[in-house]
This record gives structure tokens, sequence and C-alpha cells, in this order.
């Protein structure tokens, strides 16, 4: 949903943690949510992952989706479309 966007996931399976960038809900119901996780202890950004909206756990939030909102319409890693 959107109100857990910018808030910390954990998936309950693998325990991969992130902050959720998106949710989509799918044609035959299934609602997921990308986790995308902190840089490593090189300063990489490592990828994020897909979980059904089921496994994650929903923490508190750590960015406001308003704080880091451009004048730019374009998703986090796609070019902006005109």
């Amino acid at each position: 949903m959107k109100e857990n966007l910018g808030k910390m996931g954990r998936d309950k399976v693998t325990g991969f943690e992130g902050v959720i960038m998106a949710h989509a809900i799918h044609l035959f119901g299934c609602d997921t949510y990308m986790l995308r996780p902190k840089v490593d202890k090189d300063g990489k950004l490592p990828d994020g992952g897909w979980f059904d909206a089921g496994r994650v756990e929903i923490g508190e939030i750590v960015v406001k989706p308003e704080e880091v909102q451009t004048g730019k319409k374009g998703g986090e890693d796609l070019p902006v479309l005109n």
C-alpha cells in the first residue's frame, strides 16, 4: 500500500531488509513490495528484491516520499520519458 512506501521492510522468510521503494498489484491479485537495502560496507548499492506482501514485516518510516521528490517524472532506474 502507498502508506508503506519509505518504511523499512523485512522479508520473514529470508531476512532480507530494505526500504520499501515500490508496491505492485498484479493481475491475479498478488501484491508485492520492492525492498532496496542500504549500501554495503564497500559503499556499493546492492540490488533490491520483490517480495509478496504477506512475507514482509513493515517497520518504521525511514524516508518520506515527499523528501525525495523531484520536478521530473521517471522511475528509480528508468529514463525520463516525455
